[in-house]
């Protein structure tokens, strides 16, 4: 069983307060240096290329990998390494593509390219199917980065702790956001990315020093005593169950990542402050590639934990005297108890710059997203004046949704304490799984604007339900081969409803 723990000194409280307080003056800092709602939402059009990249590894990697990383491995092995091979596909895609099609209709939404091509209706539909699902989304991320912060803050995951540490973390990723907007978001993504990964290494060079055995050593002795599977990277099995077998990889997770980083405003939205298409597309290939060494780090981190906590045998005397019982605190309890004070503030700095680099992206993209698909239109048939005042207002709109989408979020957050632990999933399945639902039927309606004369507003409208529709009944979809019961894996279903999605939205004559 696993032991209390322990609770945070003086100087660990220090340290994280300390980057709590430069992260949220970053964000007032990048405020100050804002010209209007166009630079509100696109800071300018004038990001490094650099920072844009490092800013969206650190949102699609989020606290669902600093937490559900490790624990990927710690109960599975490493073939969920192989899933950026789908991210890197769908990369190129996008670089050559997407993002050319954006910055030559010059979008704030991405969605505008929806109404332009098939019509008002499809985009504002769009629009909303983007805001539920990545509510649903960012809701799923804030409730895993509330686990490690409540057994740290409070000591245990009642529920009542769980939704304050939810409510507390929300609040801080609000602030900066309302102020500084999508430059305090990049700016601060890159700070957050440095103190993470910089976190995670500090952890993996610790628990190495721990092993009694070397590199060589380890992995035989895994390999002799039956636990070879622990090191299996390429998964070439034909089982639909499984979410990270090559062909899952490949196929569904390739379209995965092509609807997260072409058609979801929160992905692209930062590719879309580059100068120009070619600077984007070198920036989502680049964070792509990054991405792979960092995610390497997460996953042998977990299969390290595995030895440390699993294999009395191998540990021996160097072993930690006691049990983990719930998979989802196994990184926590490693650096509670293993950590020394000072460097437990900065694991706990990590996890929180993991967690508010992808909820403070995800409001400011929600935010541009009621903007520039509905409030601006309106205002424009009220109102078609334009100048200083309309501006100022538009902000003043602007940081009202971010609170409201902030709100919406730590609600779904909440709802997520009871969801995950009915589903059963490890915390990167459970995370990638809930946007499948939005991101079918939105890949599907991109896909045919951007590649087919066909298509229009009922149709696409048709399509995103589809999308909807189609994950929802496989979510209690048992497959039977041979006499046994398998349920579909999230890329397989995003696979499928991809497909009928897209099949409906091109049954329509664009006009």
């Amino acid at each position: 069983m696993s032991p209390g723990l322990l609770s945070f000194d003086t100087i660990d409280w220090i340290v994280l307060s300390t980057y709590l307080v430069v992260v949220i003056g970053l964000g007032v800092v990048m405020g100050r240096a804002r010209r209007g709602t166009g630079d509100y939402f696109l800071a300018g059009r004038r990001m490094p290329m650099w920072a844009v990249a490092i800013s969206l590894l650190a949102t699609s990697q989020s606290a669902a990998t600093f937490v559900g990383g490790p624990q990927q491995a710690y109960l599975g092995n490493l073939t969920y390494l192989v899933a950026n091979l789908g991210g890197l596909l769908a990369a190129i895609v996008v670089a050559v593509f997407f993002l050319p099609a954006f910055y030559r209709q010059q979008v704030t939404s991405i969605y505008q390219l929806l109404g332009r091509e098939l019509g008002i209706p499809a985009q504002r539909a769009a629009s909303v199917l983007f805001m539920a699902g990545r509510t649903l989304a960012s809701g799923a991320r804030l409730y895993i980065v509330a686990i490690p912060f409540s057994l740290v803050a409070f000591g245990c995951l009642d529920s009542k702790y769980l939704v304050l540490s939810i409510l507390l973390i929300a609040a801080i990723a609000t602030c900066y956001t309302v102020v500084g907007g999508i430059r305090a978001v990049i700016w601060t993504d890159v700070l957050q990315a440095v103190i993470y990964v910089g976190a995670v290494s500090i952890a993996l060079g610790l628990l190495w020093h721990k092993m009694p055995l070397g590199l060589g050593e380890l992995l035989a002795t895994l390999r002799e005593t039956g636990d070879e599977q622990k090191l299996s990277i390429i998964d070439v099995r034909l089982d639909v169950s499984q979410p990270y077998t090559i062909w899952a990889v490949i196929v569904g997770l390739s379209l995965f990542n092509l609807a997260a980083l072409g058609t979801d405003q929160d992905l692209t939205q930062r590719l879309l402050t580059c100068r120009s298409a070619r600077r984007g597309s070198w920036s989502v290939i680049a964070s792509h590639l990054i991405g792979w060494p960092v995610l390497a780090l997460f996953l042998l981190l977990g299969l390290l934990l595995y030895v440390y906590y699993q294999r009395p045998d191998i540990m021996q005397a160097a072993g930690p005297g006691y049990l983990i019982d719930d998979s989802r605190r196994v990184f926590v309890e490693f650096i509670m108890h293993e950590m020394p004070g000072g460097l437990r503030g900065l694991m706990m700095a990590g996890l929180f710059a993991a967690a508010m680099s992808s909820m403070d992206s995800a409001l400011n993209a929600m935010a541009s997203t009621v903007i520039a698909d509905f409030y601006r239109p309106l205002r424009r048939r009220l109102s078609p004046d334009e100048g200083e005042e309309t501006d100022r207002r538009e902000r003043r709109v602007s940081r009202w949704a971010v609170a409201a989408w902030a709100a919406a979020m730590a609600g779904v957050a909440v709802g997520c304490i009871f969801w995950q632990q009915a589903s059963g999933q490890t915390l990167i399945d459970f995370a990638l799984g809930v946007m499948v639902f939005a991101y079918s039927g939105l890949l599907a309606v991109f896909l045919t604007a951007i590649f087919t004369r066909r298509g229009n507003s009922i149709s696409a409208i048709a399509a995103m339900i589809t999308g909807v529709v189609a994950v929802l009944l496989m979510q209690e979809f048992i497959w039977k081969p041979w006499g046994r019961e398998l349920q579909l894996a999230f890329a397989w279903k995003m696979t499928i409803a991809t497909g009928l999605s897209f099949a409906v939205c091109c049954a329509g004559k664009r006009r």
